[in-house]
């Protein structure tokens, strides 16, 4: 794999790298996710959604390569299957936040940083449209003459997974100290993670 590496394009992994940073900056599901953990939990539980999510990504990455990822791409009913898990999976995390009461306890507000990790992942695994974006967006940029395809789409996919936590990470950082502000006198931080997590899943749901 390092011969991989050393044989790939440096103006083709800019290119990959300058697509990558566009697609960071450009809102969606995972970007509003985080934003709602960190403001419902805080930045470290904004930092330890963005893990789970990007555990995620590399469980795509790692089908795509393995070639998993263009059966269940080429399957509808699974593709469907996974779709409406994780809509209902975003629905049942907006009704939760939606009955939490306020958080006056810093250590029940920021503590449970697994529960942030796991319902990360567990929101990106099950959104099928990152199985789609993974095997339309990666090979692109990969060239069969620099070695196996297997090789590029897991350097490349960890490469787009770093910059992704560094992006996500600071993002539900600044949600949530943005968040602090107000944690303690009122429970309205809750309901605005509850709205976000509800739009997430009729998105997923209806697109």
């Amino acid at each position: 794999m390092i011969e991989t590496l050393l044989n790939m394009d440096p103006w083709l992994i800019t290119t990959f790298v300058g697509a990558s940073v566009v697609l960071y900056l450009t809102p969606g599901a995972d970007m509003m996710f985080v934003i709602a953990s960190g403001v419902k939990g805080g930045p470290k539980a904004g930092v330890a959604a963005t893990a789970g999510i990007i555990l995620g990504v590399l469980c795509h990455v790692t089908l795509a390569a393995a070639g998993l990822a263009v059966l269940i791409a080429s399957t509808p009913v699974a593709l469907d299957v996974i779709r409406y898990a994780g809509a209902a999976y975003l629905a049942w995390l907006a009704w939760h936040s939606w009955r939490a009461e306020s958080r006056t306890d810093e250590r029940e507000g920021r503590a449970d940083l697994w529960r942030a990790f796991r319902r990360g992942f567990l929101t990106n695994i099950l959104n099928a449209k990152v199985i789609l974006f993974i095997l339309a967006f990666l090979p692109q940029f990969i060239r069969p003459e620099v070695g196996p395809e297997w090789h590029q789409i897991v350097l490349l996919g960890g490469l787009l997974a770093f910059g992704g936590f560094i992006s996500d990470a600071l993002i539900g950082t600044f949600a949530g100290l943005a968040a602090d502000r107000v944690r303690r006198s009122t429970h309205i931080m809750n309901k605005v993670a509850a709205v976000i997590f509800g739009a997430l899943a009729a998105r997923l749901a209806w697109n």
